[in-house]
């Protein structure tokens, strides 16, 4: 028999999110009447909008086609869409050949750590997606629980709480690490400013460190003055790689489309370029995105579709300024509330001083009928807080706000 893999054996639970569904299967099967509204997990809710629709249909209608059906194409991705992904969302400081085109920013996240291995240490945001930690578990790069902790041993966890504005230390990270950060956060929803992220590509470059920034929420920021990708900061090209998504801005959680930016500058301890090595491991273990998939990322890339997306995300701004606002009012004032992000991030997170977030979790669902996300998930400086996704569509939000509003703990 062929042993089970071990490094599985560290992890100590189920993935956060589906830990969610179960808890919310299992409520509503004792309680089908209840109108269970969902906050929780970041699942986009409204259709694809029409210029985007048209472009995937007309794709789909090509590959009928005897002229217009093609097979494989280039593993990187179609050289339209890296063009475009280079020009307009990164303002060509990237260079397309730079541009990897993919199935979503988690699965190549995923593939980041495949390429680093198990012999890398890691640094993680706290709280921070559930995929850094539990991926870089299972790579083997951390390994077991630290006894009376929620802690991997082998990840440097950085507090990002509202004592520090929910920015960490950078002193943390350790040499020769992979770091990862997230802006606009998730959970937190805060975005990291530019004298921030000026400290942390420098703090990294010191220590031959190299940054994994996720701008998967990037299209959510509305204040100018607030960096989209970490590639907007000098020296960054030397420290960092970026992951960035189609999932949330256009709606393609489904459809399944992202990219990765690997700067040509980048290099291992060696001088072998780290490009290099992606590029093997990336046209390796995949075929490319799906050309039906490829087809809709171009068109929200042109001026039509431009405009539609900002539509929609606009659309989900207002629902997490409903949610905010209903955080916000006297009952949550009493039990000394604190609410943050959703300003310019789908999602609000919110302190509840002195409880267990699982205890606030099961008081919402039962109380209000609402699912949300227990902080703690996403790490031991979670604890406490709730995260709440501005993901819905609005009758749904209007009445998960007035459920909200009565709510008393």
């Amino acid at each position: 028999m062929i042993e089970r893999n071990s490094f599985f054996s560290n992890l100590t639970s189920g993935y956060l999110f589906p830990e969610i569904n179960k808890r919310r299967r299992a409520f509503a099967s004792e309680n089908p009447d209840a109108g269970l509204i969902s906050l929780g997990i970041g699942n986009t809710t409204e259709p694809l909008t029409p210029h985007i629709v048209d472009a995937l249909a007309a794709q789909v209608a090509r590959l009928g086609t005897k002229d217009g059906y093609s097979g494989y194409g280039d593993e990187a991705g179609l050289s339209t869409l890296r063009d475009k992904i280079a020009e307009v969302l990164y303002e060509n400081r990237i260079s397309p050949d730079e541009v990897f085109v993919s199935d979503g920013a988690k699965c190549d996240i995923g593939r980041i750590q495949y390429l680093f291995g198990s012999r890398v240490s890691v640094a993680v945001q706290d709280p921070a997606y559930p995929v850094y930690v539990d991926g870089s578990v299972m790579i083997g790069a951390a390994s077991a629980m630290i006894p009376g902790t929620t802690n991997y041993a082998g990840i440097t966890y950085m507090p990002c709480t509202r004592e520090n504005s929910f920015f960490p230390d950078t002193a943390l990270i350790p040499e020769n690490s992979l770091v990862y950060f997230c802006s606009p956060n998730n959970p937190t929803g805060e975005v990291a400013t530019r004298e921030q992220l000026t400290v942390l590509v420098k703090t990294a470059r010191e220590k031959g460190s190299i940054i994994i920034f996720d701008s998967a929420y990037a299209a959510f920021i509305r204040d100018p003055s607030l960096p989209r990708s970490i590639f907007e900061i000098d020296g960054a090209r030397e420290c960092a790689i970026e992951v960035g998504s189609f999932s949330k801005p256009v709606g393609f959680t489904g459809v399944r489309l992202g990219w990765t930016i690997v700067p040509k500058e980048l290099a291992f301890a060696d001088g072998t370029p780290v490009i290099q090595d992606w590029n093997r491991l990336f046209s390796t273990i995949f075929n490319g995105a799906s050309n039906i998939a490829q087809a809709g990322g171009l068109a929200s890339l042109e001026p039509a579709g431009l405009v539609e997306t900002r539509e929609t995300i606009d659309y989900y701004l207002e629902n997490a300024r409903i949610i905010r606002d209903a955080l916000q009012g006297p009952n949550f004032g009493r039990m000394g509330v604190e609410v943050y992000g959703g300003d310019n991030a789908p999602y609000v997170w919110v302190r509840f001083p002195g409880k267990k977030s699982w205890d606030i979790f099961d008081a919402i669902l039962e109380k209000c009928h609402v699912v949300c996300t227990p902080g703690a998930g996403f790490g031991p400086a979670g604890e406490s807080y709730i995260r709440f996704s501005s993901f819905g569509h609005r009758d749904d939000i209007l009445e998960a706000a007035q459920r909200l509003s009565r709510l008393e703990l």
